[in-house]
């Protein structure tokens, strides 16, 4: 009998332990948790110094240090866990989306622990599995909520009806909001990642550059979002200014640009919010460890009694947690994958369109 036809007749537990990797960019993680909301143990190894050096994220490093970090990251966090490795009820691993040279990585040594303990590999989404770090930060979270996805990659405001059902009220249709922070962070003359040192130097800065409204006049959903223009706006900000020899007042750039590309985030949440009948925020991707996201978030979710549930910063980032948290659900559906699991560089979110 193939292993495949072995799971497929496998009996489901109770409070199932199950190990999440993710290698989907610079991070390799590993996690190792139960019954969906517990984190027994979890481990990072990050290559993100090496790509500073280069200015973003080369695949070509990322994929290696994957493949010298994995092992390591897998037996700290068995060990930081106290268990062994037939103690793990199923493999959970970021399928996509992704570097499809990191990812691969990841999928192949699931695949290789699955195969070799006879348990189920749970391929997971991406981002599924930062919506799903939200059922970290309060293990007492039901749907149905409303998330702010907000990464490199992905910017929408998402309806999560119910654990396995979500439907998108409006996303990005051009550049994402992370991808925003990363181009302003270049024409700013600052050092990878962009996404914290705008932000850092936001600190320093008023919100005194006149940048333009996001979609005016524009006939599409009122949820939609359009980075692509507010990041042009501050680049010909920027050259127009050292063209008549002015100085720069980087700061604030760094600070109108954040407040822009922030406030409509949290200003169409709350809208979703009332309009469709929801009392609670979370909030999904990276762009989350934002500190001044999670300031005018909470300040707004308090004025208008919304209740309000942010991770902790590490757990918006990559991390081998939410991918077991939201395996931990897939486990539950019995979404199990065979051998040939193969990675995907692009998911589509795939969530219907309200």
């Amino acid at each position: 009998m193939s292993y495949f036809e072995n799971i497929k007749k496998l009996q489901l537990k109770e409070n199932p332990i199950i190990m999440g990797i993710e290698t989907s960019c610079d991070e390799t993680a590993v996690a190792i948790i139960k019954d969906g909301r517990e984190i027994l143990s979890e481990e990072i190894i990050s290559s993100a110094t090496e790509h500073a050096r280069f200015g973003g994220v080369v695949p070509e490093i990322a994929s290696r240090t994957h493949t010298t970090a994995i092992l390591t990251a897998t037996e700290r966090a068995l060990k930081s866990a106290n268990l062994m490795l037939d103690d793990i009820d199923a493999f959970a691993v970021t399928e996509g989306a992704g570097l499809l040279g990191a990812l691969l990585v990841g999928v192949s040594f699931a695949k290789a622990l699955a195969f070799s303990t006879g348990k189920p590999l749970i391929p997971v989404s991406h981002i599924r599995g930062h919506i799903a770090a939200s059922y970290l930060a309060d293990k007492t979270l039901e749907p149905p909520f409303i998330t702010i996805l907000a990464s490199g990659g992905h910017t929408a405001i998402v309806a999560v009806d119910d654990y396995y059902n979500l439907s998108v009220l409006g996303s990005t249709i051009d550049d994402a909001v992370g991808e925003a922070f990363d181009k302003v962070a270049r024409v700013l003359g600052l050092n990878y990642p962009g996404g914290p040192n705008v932000e850092r130097l936001a600190k320093d800065g008023k919100n005194v550059v006149s940048l333009p409204k996001m979609l005016k006049n524009y006939d599409g959903g009122e949820y939609d979002f359009s980075y692509s223009g507010l990041k042009t706006a501050v680049i010909n900000f920027v050259h127009n200014e050292e063209s008549k020899g002015n100085e720069v007042n980087k700061a604030d750039v760094a600070c109108s640009f954040q407040c822009s590309a922030v406030d409509v985030l949290v200003n169409k949440a709350v809208k979703a919010c009332k309009e469709y009948g929801y009392n609670t925020i979370t909030v999904s991707g990276g762009v989350g460890a934002n500190g001044y996201l999670r300031e005018t978030l909470k300040n707004r979710a308090e004025k208008e009694k919304i209740n309000l549930v942010i991770p902790e910063k590490k757990y918006c980032t990559d991390n081998g947690a939410m991918i077991g948290a939201e395996g931990y659900l897939q486990y539950k559906k019995r979404n199990f994958a065979d051998l040939d699991l193969n990675a995907k560089a692009v998911v589509p979110l795939n969530f219907r369109r309200r």
